[in-house]
């Protein structure tokens, strides 16, 4: 037989063969999902994976059909898309705005947004921003350049919180570092009376909240924050997942995760106690 013909037959006959071949399950799982994640970033991602992101992770990853595979790193989340995401170490990270210009966003997978956080026993404060003017109201817990600062500013009371703020991190010098207020210190500045308000994003502080010592209320500020010169702030946020600007097939396929794992998903926030809103995406 002619040896090229020889060939033809045998490639014939082995991809017969592979067609009636059972299918490893190695070669049929799909790739993990590579999953952007800092172990310094509570109650949002903690290593050994028990933030409530990283449960969410993990229950997407599965609506997938892939694992989840966290990639760690030892800085505050904001540097996670430079550090990791842009050079390829990970696909996905978790809690960006729907907006980010960084990233291709998915669907949001929650939304929530600013709350004043007081003692359960005292009269409830309202849920205007103005209502953080009242003079009854005299020292605030607030992160750095968060909305919940500039409402501080709005209400006149910034210049007298000013130290008090700065002694949350012991006067740290901000400049060209990150520093920020520990969410769970927010709220224990509340329970120990040091503070009469704390202003934060409700789901930095949803599970200090819920396991607190001493009952507290966390009241929903309503979006209608505007700055003495009309800009308006801001203060519901969907979250959503960002993924390289090159990987809009991964975006679709988290988007119909999404879809199919929202029960679970909204039982890891109800757990957590992240009140929810209807998301605007």
């Amino acid at each position: 037989m002619n040896h090229r013909f020889a060939g033809q037959a045998r490639a014939a006959l082995l991809s017969a063969a592979a067609l009636f071949a059972p299918v490893s399950a190695a070669s049929a799982a799909e790739p993990p999902l590579r999953i952007c994640a800092s172990s310094v970033e509570a109650p949002y991602s903690i290593a050994k994976a028990q933030g409530f992101e990283n449960k969410i992770a993990i229950v997407l990853a599965k609506a997938m059909g892939r694992e989840a595979q966290f990639v760690w790193s030892d800085k505050p989340a904001i540097y996670l898309v430079r550090d990791l995401l842009d050079k390829n170490a990970c696909d996905v990270v978790f809690g960006v705005d729907s907006e980010d210009e960084r990233v291709l966003a998915t669907k949001p997978y929650f939304r929530t947004g600013y709350v004043f956080v007081t003692p359960a026993d005292k009269p409830e404060i309202g849920s205007s921003w103005e209502d953080a003017a009242k003079p009854e109201y005299k020292t605030f817990a607030v992160r750095f350049s968060t909305p919940g600062e500039l409402i501080v500013k709005q209400a006149g009371k910034y210049e007298d919180n000013l130290s008090y703020n700065l002694s949350l991190v012991n006067f740290e010098d901000k400049r060209n570092r990150y520093t920020q207020v520990p969410a769970d210190k927010l709220v224990n500045e509340v329970v120990n009376g040091d503070a009469d308000v704390a202003i934060a994003f409700a789901s930095d502080v949803a599970r200090y909240v819920k396991a607190s010592s001493k009952p507290l209320r966390m009241t929903m500020i309503r979006d209608d924050f505007k700055r003495s010169d009309g800009l308006k702030i801001p203060l519901h946020f969907d979250q959503a997942i960002g993924v390289r600007k090159d990987d809009a097939g991964l975006l679709k396929e988290l988007n119909a995760a999404i879809d199919k794992a929202k029960p679970e998903i909204d039982a890891v926030l109800n757990d957590e106690g992240v009140p929810s809103l209807q998301p605007n995406g």
